[in-house]
């Protein structure tokens, strides 16, 4: 089945998604202490010290550099995924497990 765009800002779906995809794949089957130094370096900011902060930090790098075209980005509750909503469709991105592990539970 194929989905047509029902509103203009559908059309900006695709790049959005290919972008924030693009700058999760350098946390993606990272050790979590590789993960928190590049939270770390990236957003120049050390205190990841729970787990609402660790999303927090985590949606910041993913979006990082992209326009969002009025897309909402969340982390989900289970902390598996970046939901993009706000037009005529929500999409799903994998975190990654790795990612997964490090909201909840952190560096270790």
């Amino acid at each position: 089945m194929t989905v047509h765009p029902k509103v203009p800002k559908d059309l900006a779906l695709a790049p959005v998604a290919a972008a924030i995809d693009f700058n999760l794949q350098r946390l993606r089957d990272q050790p979590p202490s590789a993960i928190e130094r590049a939270l770390q370096l990236e957003l120049d900011r050390a205190d990841h010290d729970t787990a609402e902060k660790r999303t927090a930090s985590v949606r910041e790098l993913a979006l990082r550099g992209v326009d969002a075209h009025d897309w909402e980005a969340v982390v989900t509750e289970d902390a598996c995924r970046l939901r993009l909503s706000g037009g005529s469709v929500t999409l799903d991105l994998g975190l990654g497990e790795a990612v997964m592990h490090y909201i909840r539970d952190g560096a270790g």
